[in-house]
């Protein structure tokens, strides 16, 4: 199979082979070249040691940041390419940097150290895509498999563990049996990695298209890195508006929400405050009264571990708080939901709500989607009306108020809050005017 290959790349490779040096486009490229994706980066490999790829590219704006493992960036044409000598690794006594970069003059030494085998191939313009360990077969058959002895990868770099979940996720594929029994097996060397990298790999998980299944199977390995979520295992719900286990329920709702990381991230939290909310009436009903409360607190001790930005954060922790909060059904109740959640918030709320009732027990699921459908009718009207719901849409400002003689302060404040009301309950329309003689009265 020939892969086209943009300019910037192919000249790097041309001039390598030129000069009498093996090159080859490498990794993630050729596996998503062979998958129909337009690669995003484009990395080479190459029998060229650091110093005869600085001379050979003496020309070029080089960086030299990765110099001691092997790797010169090439900028051409605003580009920019990594170039990395063949080469093996070393013991990982960290179990995430090799001790000792050593670099040889085989490809197929290079490649056998790489994580999975459909990360394993590489490409040439002239012999095509090499393929040592069977990647594209198992590209074919949707599969990702560790090269070569799986614990010894996930000893090597425990990271390999979610990357490898990111991948199943990402493509739709299912992890091989000694993979998937090496990542539950290694799950420990998940505690000494970066929170900052555990957190990237994990948004890349959530957001794929095939993350259902690998949330249920590999619940051990969202436990270790979250244990609060663990307590959401098997709780049972035994309430007419569940056909789920807290957990099974969750999965299902980050299934249906859009691949966002807020969203995302929101249903994975929404509920977990649930086991520590438990009761059961006389009836044999199980209550969780005050759950979305918890939710708040257990998602931000989660998103504090992860290092979470403060703004995404926030995003989150709100529509975590609100995931129960009744949807509009009237022009009133819409302002008033477009002030508690802002319009994004109040678009986004929807989608929580939507993929909520989906994961709960398909009797009630019509009249939910009814609801949720009417909601989204009422702020759309409002939004396209260019409603009121928030101090910045009012016709007047603070300095208008002071012209009357409302003095600077908190009590300007209260008093333009008061005009929002006004305008939001329908009692006041949203005109100069009218709310000045409100003022004034």
């Amino acid at each position: 199979m020939k892969i086209e290959i943009p300019a910037a790349p192919a000249q790097l490779l041309r001039r390598l082979n030129d000069a009498d040096f093996e090159a080859y486009a490498v990794g993630g490229c050729v596996r998503d070249a062979l998958l129909g994706i337009t690669p995003h980066d484009w990395d080479i490999c190459t029998s060229a040691k650091p110093e005869q790829v600085l001379s050979l590219f003496s020309d070029c704006n080089v960086a030299k940041t990765g110099l001691q493992h092997g790797t010169v960036m090439v900028i051409v044409g605003g580009e920019g390419c990594e170039i990395t000598t063949f080469r093996t690794e070393g013991s990982y006594s960290d179990h995430r940097h090799p001790d000792e970069v050593r670099f040889v003059s085989s490809l197929q030494e290079d490649l056998a150290r790489r994580d999975f085998t459909i990360n394993a191939m590489a490409y040439h313009p002239d012999r095509g895509v090499v393929d040592y360990f069977g990647g594209r077969e198992d590209l074919r058959a949707g599969i990702v498999r560790c090269v070569g002895d799986p614990n010894e990868r996930f000893q090597e770099d425990g990271l390999r563990i979610l990357r490898a979940l990111r991948f199943a996720a990402r493509f739709g594929f299912r992890l091989e049996e000694r993979t998937g029994q090496a990542m539950h097996e290694n799950k420990e060397l998940l505690d000494e990695i970066a929170a900052e990298r555990i957190f990237a790999e994990l948004k890349g998980f959530l957001v794929g298209q095939g993350v259902g299944p690998l949330l249920l199977e590999y619940r051990d390995l969202m436990a270790e890195i979250l244990p609060p979520l663990a307590k959401m295992f098997d709780f049972e719900q035994r309430n007419p508006h569940h056909c789920y286990d807290v957990w099974r329920h969750t999965v299902c709702a980050v299934e249906h929400v859009p691949p966002t990381e807020l969203l995302r991230l929101t249903m994975l939290f929404h509920d977990s405050g649930k086991p520590d909310c438990w009761s059961r009436d006389e009836k044999g009903i199980d209550h969780f009264y005050d759950h979305a409360k918890r939710s708040i607190e257990l998602a931000e001790e989660m998103l504090n571990r992860l290092r979470c930005d403060n703004r995404l954060k926030e995003q989150i922790l709100h529509q975590v708080r609100w995931h129960d909060l009744p949807l509009p059904q009237n022009e009133r109740e819409g302002r008033r939901f477009l002030r508690r959640m802002g319009e994004e918030g109040a678009f986004w709320s929807l989608q929580v709500h939507r993929a909520d009732a989906m994961a709960q027990a398909p009797a009630y699921l019509p009249e939910k989607l009814e609801r949720i459908g009417q909601a989204e009718e009422i702020l759309e009207r409002l939004r396209a009306e260019k409603a009121c719901f928030a101090l910045g849409d009012l016709a007047v400002k603070g300095k208008d108020l002071m012209a009357l003689g409302v003095p600077a302060g908190p009590g300007l404040g209260r008093e333009l809050n008061r005009l929002l009301e006004l305008v939001i309950e329908g009692e006041c329309p949203n005109e100069r005017e009218a709310l000045l003689a409100r003022v004034q009265k």
